[in-house]
């Protein structure tokens, strides 16, 4: 791999100590795990590339056995830690986690850990000051959920032996396509105003993404970030109360065959589909007592559509001749350049995201409101909820009452005496 001097696979780049890397730990939340996420799941030939972890939340139950799959290869592992901020929570507390861990394994960090971040941000200072193996710039004006292109897509596919340079091709190749005046000659205008016309130009359809090959699985979870974070918004670029949204879900087909679409053909005409076909099969699998995988699959999709079709439900197909990284950078860039010309139908901003950072200010105040109650309950004095919200002022009761839930709940010291199903009856101490 060239931005590190060398092939990771090969050995050129070794973990400290003159050992392979044996293993990939992915530390990133939201589109920087999601774009990593879709890129193996999509790319990965069998047998090609190091294997992949990722901490892609705060969950300490995914955390330990995350870590502890580990355990053994710890000091051969190449660490990515990605965060365009530096700031966000969950990736620093996923990389405190793997550091310790690692460190106590007899790893070195500095030898093992790479910054996926923007110049000058908190994780790049740290980087730079402990000597870290990389860092990697990411640029202000890209957004998680469009980073895919960038190194937080294009390092792992180099790790797993990817074609990058064909998915950076596909990318800018559907680009050039994008930009074409004509509005009926270009795709993402094309798919933009379907989503408009199917939804009344108010998002009244859920958009149900159902793609015709496994490495497609994790397209529909990718689809969720860039469409809902980028078009849910409350607000249009007037600052007037609009409620704008686009629901995504799937799966793939055709499996999606036998558990929702019983609904999509005959319950609620809340949606319209968007079936993803590959025209080329891959040859390892042929036709055996006369059957032909590949075939079925083909069957599925048209008897899926025309199912559809007979109950009048709305649907749309995207064909691909082949599925390659050439294909998957152009579709991706196909729905970004979509999601942009659908946000300016709508009038709202596509590439802010005041919900979640709303979330993250929420998140903050719920654990400032812990210190503070964690100090009161020092002393020891038995106090129900009634004293405890006169004394600390949270607003109203109720994230004192799940907050100290959590507390009893594990063994932190901390003790209520009285009746779960009657707070008020409820004190709390610290033992």
């Amino acid at each position: 791999m060239e931005a590190f001097g060398g092939d990771v696979r090969s050995g050129r780049v070794t973990a400290p100590g003159g050992r392979p890397f044996t293993d990939v730990l992915w530390i990133g939340i939201g589109g920087s795990g999601l774009g990593p996420l879709l890129m193996l799941r999509a790319l990965r030939q069998q047998g090609v590339g190091l294997p992949f972890h990722f901490l892609d939340n705060v969950d300490p139950d995914g955390m330990a056995r995350t870590l502890a799959a580990l355990e053994e290869r710890l000091t051969t592992t190449l660490v990515v830690v990605v965060s365009k901020s530096g700031g966000t929570p969950e990736p620093h507390l996923g990389m405190v986690q793997a550091r310790a861990r690692l460190l106590a394994a007899g790893g070195t960090w500095s030898g093992q850990a790479v910054a996926v971040t923007m110049a000058g941000s908190r994780l790049d200072q740290e980087a730079e000051a402990a000597g870290w193996l990389r860092r990697f710039d990411m640029f202000d004006w890209v957004g998680g959920r469009t980073s895919i292109t960038s190194a937080v897509g294009l390092l792992p596919a180099a790790l797993i032996g990817a074609d990058l340079r064909s998915f950076l091709e596909g990318a800018a190749a559907m680009d050039r396509l994008t930009r074409v005046a004509d509005l009926r000659a270009n795709p993402a205008a094309l798919l933009a105003a379907s989503w408009h016309v199917a939804g009344d130009g108010q998002g009244r359809r859920d958009m149900v993404v159902l793609p015709y090959r496994d490495r497609l699985e994790v397209f529909s979870r990718y689809l969720q970030q860039l469409v809902m974070e980028s078009l849910g918004k409350r607000l249009d670029r007037q600052g007037q109360v609009v409620h704008q949204g686009l629901a995504v879900y799937g799966n793939k087909g055709s499996t999606d065959q036998h558990a929702y679409v019983q609904q999509l053909r005959d319950g609620l005409d809340n949606f319209f589909v968007t079936f993803i076909e590959v025209l080329e099969d891959p040859q390892e699998i042929s036709a055996l007592e006369g059957e032909s995988p590949a075939d079925f699959l083909e069957g599925f999709l048209q008897g899926t559509r025309a199912a559809l079709t007979e109950q009048a439900r709305q649907s749309l197909t995207i064909t691909l001749r082949r599925f390659d990284a050439r294909a998957l950078g152009a579709l991706i860039a196909l729905f970004e350049r979509a999601v942009g010309l659908y946000g300016e139908l709508i009038n709202v901003n596509a590439y802010h995201q005041p919900g979640v950072e709303a979330g993250k200010k929420a998140a903050a105040g719920i654990l400032s409101l812990q210190s503070r109650l964690e100090n009161l309950l020092a002393d020891g004095v038995p106090r129900n909820l009634a004293a405890i919200q006169a004394e600390l002022d949270p607003g109203t009761v109720e994230p004192l009452f799940w907050t100290l839930r959590h507390l009893c709940a594990n063994a932190r010291g901390y003790v209520a005496e009285g009746d779960w199903g009657r707070p008020e009856s409820l004190s709390f101490r610290h033992a």
